[in-house]
């Protein structure tokens, strides 16, 4: 072994600073592991953690399922004075003859090809919030290649209705959410002019029956998206909103998803439901006792403001009882627009002290007659019917009628108006007024007349003629009565003596097989004669989203 030189030296380490490099390398390692572990959890923690929710529940969540939805169908009319059929070839046809033949019903294209049937599109929309068994009314018309002439004192047989696309060039249906039958009521019946599809187009009041309850809810936004905000902002709205189930108290809001809480419509915005909603948006998420004193004089300066008071009084009845002295105070204002809607927010918290400036606001302001309206609808304080009878009053049948459309729901106001059903389908109103006599019709939701006030007998020069061989004469004998005769091909002669008054034309009518669409039709006919002297309006219904003018103090025109 040859020996180490001076000139190639080794260099020598004790065993105890190697050791310690070792040590301190597996140590460095270590922290940089345990680092980068360090940071994956802060991340994931930072993950985990609940945002911080917005004020409002409007700012953290919108709404979900209030659009309409359209559906439709393909139905058949019958009981025509043969002004149906034959039904041409067409997709239309197709999808009827496929229905019928569903429901074991034979023959469809000999049935399809009698004038006495015809053939029409059927159409719907199911509002937000619509529980199964909920009236719609319909939309029905007869297809150019269905070659009806009218559909005039014709009956749709049970339809389903369902949501329908077109895709690839084929009807695509989805599944049964209505169904639909009744007595048709023509465009004819109470439009005028020449064009002939007003006789094959129309309506079945109220003849859709809702067969799927339709849910609704908010969806949170996706900054604030997380399990404990939905739970949070369902707390929130538990906390105005409850029910009571015999003795348990329940709300109305479900936290479904991390992204989703569903809501149930309470029963006191039924009729309201985008005041529902917007009450719901209104919602505090998270607030103590002390900060809401501090909002309430906030929104209690709000209120005075008019460019701020309608959003203030809907936070205000967001909050509920505790808001309610604030909103006593405001409905005192000297601006009929302010105590407007502080008045609004009370009735929907069920105050008598709505009552006075709302019924005030409806013979003053056009502008707000449907919400002040519709604020007393659901109102359960007995008030209410007294307050609305001064109303008949009104010169404006805008008014009484729509304080009439109220006071039929409730069962206070049987002493008020007298009833009674002419025929299949037809209710008849009389209601005491002190105005000047006026006749109702409606071409929605029910089929009713409502005769305000004493109105004259009918004075008939020679005769009116109504649809489908239907003809109204005075009574030679008695000029106080009328003759209703009506002559068809194929049916028996029938007629009828009645008195000379609009009840007893339309009984008259109803007695020789007239239905709602022939009462219309000759009452529309005998004003234009002048046989009726009165006012006659069709739905003379206060129209929402009219226009306040501030400096003006109430809107230009009501639009009768």
């Amino acid at each position: 072994m040859q020996p180490r030189t001076p000139s190639s030296p080794t260099r020598r380490f004790p065993i105890g600073f190697l050791i310690a490099g070792i040590l301190a390398a597996s140590l460095a390692g270590c922290s940089l592991l345990k680092g980068k572990k360090d940071g994956e959890e802060k991340s994931l923690a930072s993950l985990m953690e609940p945002p911080t929710p917005p004020e409002l529940i409007g700012q953290a969540a919108a709404p979900r399922g209030l659009a309409p939805i359209r559906i439709s169908g393909v139905g058949l009319v019958n009981s025509l004075a043969g002004t149906g059929g034959p039904a041409d070839p067409s997709p239309y046809r197709d999808q009827l003859v496929d229905e019928m033949r569903r429901n074991d019903i034979k023959d469809a294209f000999a049935i399809l090809e009698q004038d006495d049937n015809a053939l029409v599109r059927v159409m719907g929309t199911i509002p937000a919030g619509a529980k199964r068994g909920d009236p719609i009314d319909l939309v029905i018309e007869s297809p150019l290649d269905a070659n009806a002439e009218t559909l005039h004192g014709g009956w749709l047989l049970e339809t389903r209705l369902r949501q329908q696309k077109i895709l690839g060039g084929r009807v695509r249906q989805g599944g049964l959410m209505a169904m639909g039958m009744g007595a048709v009521l023509p465009r004819s019946a109470f439009e005028s002019g020449d064009d002939p599809r007003l006789a094959t187009q129309g309506f079945v009041l109220g003849g859709g029956t809702v067969q799927e309850s339709r849910q609704m809810g908010f969806v949170i936004r996706p900054e604030y998206q997380h399990v404990k905000v939905a739970a949070q902002i369902a707390a929130a709205i538990n906390r105005r909103f409850f029910f009571f189930d015999g003795t348990t108290r329940r709300g109305v809001a479900k936290a479904v998803e991390d992204d989703y809480v569903e809501v149930e419509v309470h029963p006191r915005y039924e009729d309201s439901l985008g005041r529902y909603v917007s009450v719901l948006r209104s919602i505090v998420i998270d607030t103590s006792v002390s900060e809401q004193q501090t909002r309430l004089r906030t929104l209690a300066s709000e209120l005075a403001d008019p460019a701020t008071a309608a959003e203030a009084a809907l936070q205000l009845e967001a909050i509920g009882e505790s808001a309610i002295p604030t909103l006593i105070a405001g409905a005192k204002n000297a601006n009929p627009e302010l105590v407007f809607y502080a008045a609004e927010s009370l009735a929907y918290l069920d105050r008598h002290e709505s009552i006075e400036p709302l019924v005030r606001v409806i013979q003053t302001d056009p502008a707000f007659r449907y919400p002040a309206f519709k604020a007393l609808e659901g109102a359960e304080h007995p008030g209410v019917v007294d307050s609305l009878k001064q109303l008949f009053d009104q010169e404006s049948i805008e008014t009484r009628y729509g304080a009439f459309n109220v006071m039929r729901q409730r069962r206070e106001s049987g002493g008020m108006m007298s009833s009674k059903k002419i025929g299949k389908t037809c209710m008849f109103y009389r209601v005491a007024s002190a105005a000047a006599p006026a006749i109702a019709i409606s071409t929605r939701e029910t089929p009713e007349v409502v005769v305000f006030g004493d109105c004259g007998p009918l004075r008939i020069d020679g005769a009116i003629l109504g649809p489908l061989g239907l003809i109204v004469k005075p009574n030679p004998a008695n000029p106080q009565q009328l003759r209703v005769s009506r002559f068809q091909v194929g049916e028996p002669d029938r007629r009828q003596i009645a008195d000379a008054t609009v009840a007893g034309l339309l009984e008259g009518i109803a007695a020789v097989g007239g239905d709602y669409a022939d009462m219309v039709s000759v009452l529309r006919t005998a004003k234009s004669d002048g046989a009726i002297a009165e006012q006659l309006a069709i739905d003379p219904l206060p129209k929402p989203l009219r226009t306040y003018y501030r400096n003006e103090g109430s809107e230009e025109s009501e639009g009768e």
